[in-house]
């Protein structure tokens, strides 16, 4: 599909979106809509399924009904299938499509829509996204499904007052849908998933201070791939401690060829079942992510193992307990102190490393307060730098990137075998950006400099700088990056002398034009 093609997808998604809008707030139509869009992405991808398995049968999925006398057959043979390689099953009568058709009613044309010829379908779209999931029990892909369609209340009076009115809008929705083709037969394209992300991204830019509990910026998240992903064509495994909707998986996978396992912990849970979906609905199969919900911090689900690239973007200065008894744990111990219990920063930092392989590199994204903040922070620094020199790099990137906030951000970079183990390269790319409406947007350009930079560890004046370990030792461990990369721009020399003769000029012909005046 061509780009102009995608652009149109993504409109059209973007308004059948909007359909829902007066209904509710952002935080819950994007649940609604991305929810519809998944179901019928699951519906698409199990027909297709489902007719290659038929294609020596001649008959078509849609064709088996209960009529059928090896309708049985059929279901069980089928549904053994798509179980053991989709992970989930869907009867003919399930499909999207054939909700939508029946949610239609009496409406021929879906742009003359009248609500009042529709067809009640509610309590079969509730009990459908229950039998997706009932599918799944008992199998190795139950987790993986689990509640995945729990934020979608169809019985919500959000979604309007009475269970005709809350039918008239879904019909509505899942009707405009149906029109739309996902071309899920071309298996080279991913036009669906990159759709699906700008959805989310829309999505984001309207959900203030709560986008930055489920979105990386597709600029970002492109920085922070490149860079774990420096050296390599494929990857054993990949963690994101706080996963968010998965945009950072699924931009790692973009940027190599392979990625044997995904491994992460989210712990809000709408935004958990965000994720789930947008790894599924990227082609990524379930048996190859481990995404799980709980605290990471407080309740980490990894524990024991280590991963080659780990990237992630917390939630900036958040809180945490702080509590003593983390002292004793694995991942904190060796540092003698734990981050305050007002910014749970550097505990991600210590969560991340504690996690990170021998021959893997970490990068993540931070407030710039974590750079230069005193206290327990500050000996956790001294301890990253001086005890193991794990710190490889700091970038600091411009203000207002994120959703939500327009606090200037920086991105840490470790890995526990560094090939440049005397130096850390500091890269300010703070200044290097374009401005669009209200936020400020990373080209392309401005991304490959800060990669290439930082992959060759190129001196740029006013741009980059290798410090020696001394030097930050000598700083007492503070990483504020203007310490290290000079970006003042001095000012041309003024002629004095010649802005006094020009004073002097301007008064004489003052005077010529008050006498002239004066005459007059």
């Amino acid at each position: 599909m061509s780009d102009d093609n995608k652009r149109v997808l993504e409109q059209q998604l973007w308004n059948i979106a909007n359909t829902l809008r007066g209904k509710m707030n952002a935080d819950e139509f994007r649940d609604y809509i991305l929810g519809f869009i998944f179901y019928k992405y699951l519906s698409e991808k199990m027909e297709l399924f489902a007719n290659e398995i038929l294609q020596q049968d001649k008959i078509k999925f849609r064709e088996i009904t209960p009529k059928l006398a090896e309708y049985s057959e059929y279901m069980e043979a089928i549904k053994d299938e798509a179980i053991e390689k989709l992970g989930y099953f869907l009867k003919p009568e399930e499909l999207f499509s054939e909700v939508a058709k029946r949610g239609m009613g009496n409406n021929d044309d879906i742009d003359q829509f009248d609500e009042t010829k529709t067809n009640f379908i509610l309590e079969d779209l509730q009990k459908i996204l229950i039998n997706i999931q009932l599918s799944t029990m008992g199998t190795e892909s139950e987790d993986d499904f689990d509640n995945l369609f729990e934020d979608m209340d169809l019985n919500s009076t959000k979604l309007g007052k009475t269970p005709d009115d809350r039918n008239a809008i879904i019909a509505k929705v899942l009707s405009h849908l149906d029109k739309i083709d996902f071309g899920l037969e071309d298996t080279e394209s991913d036009v669906l998933g990159d759709s699906y992300e700008y959805l989310i991204s829309q999505f984001a830019s309207g959900a203030g201070k709560k986008a930055g509990e489920f979105y990386t910026p597709q600029q970002v998240s492109k920085i922070l791939a490149l860079i774990v992903t420096t050296g390599k064509t494929k990857l054993k495994s990949a963690y994101d401690p706080t996963s968010g909707s998965g945009s950072l998986f699924l931009r790692i996978a973009k940027v190599v060829n392979d990625v044997a396992m995904f491994y992460g912990q989210e712990m809000n849970r709408t935004t958990y079942n965000l994720c789930r979906m947008n790894m599924i609905l990227h082609g990524v199969h379930y048996r190859r992510f481990d995404i799980k919900q709980e605290d990471t911090l407080e309740r980490p689900l990894h524990m024991g193992m280590t991963f080659e690239a780990i990237v992630s973007n917390p939630p900036f200065s958040a809180q945490w307990s702080a509590n003593p008894i983390h002292l004793s744990d694995d991942r904190f111990s060796q540092y003698g102190k734990l981050a305050p219990s007002s910014k749970a920063d550097f505990a991600f930092v210590q969560h991340m490393i504690h996690h990170l392989a021998e021959n893997g590199i970490m990068a993540m994204v931070l407030p710039h307060g974590a750079l230069f903040r005193g206290g327990a922070e500050q000996h956790i620094r001294k301890y990253l730098i001086e005890s193991k020199n794990y710190l490889d790099a700091v970038i600091g990137l411009p203000a207002k990137i994120f959703y939500g906030t327009s606090i200037p951000t920086c991105i840490l970079v470790f890995k526990k075998c560094r090939e440049n183990p005397d130096d850390v390269i500091f890269i300010d790319a703070s200044n290097e950006y374009e401005k669009v409406k209200t936020q400020n947007v990373l080209r392309e350009e401005h991304i490959d400099k800060i990669i290439d930079t930082y992959r060759n560890r190129t001196e740029i004046t006013k741009y980059s700088k290798k410090v020696l370990l001394s030097e930050i030792a000598e700083n007492d461990y503070n990483l504020n990056i203007p310490r290290y990369v000079d970006t003042f721009e001095a000012e041309d020399d003024i002629d004095i002398e010649a802005i006094a003769n020009e004073i002097k000029t301007i008064d004489e012909r003052m005077q010529v034009t008050d006498q002239t005046i004066a005459e007059y």
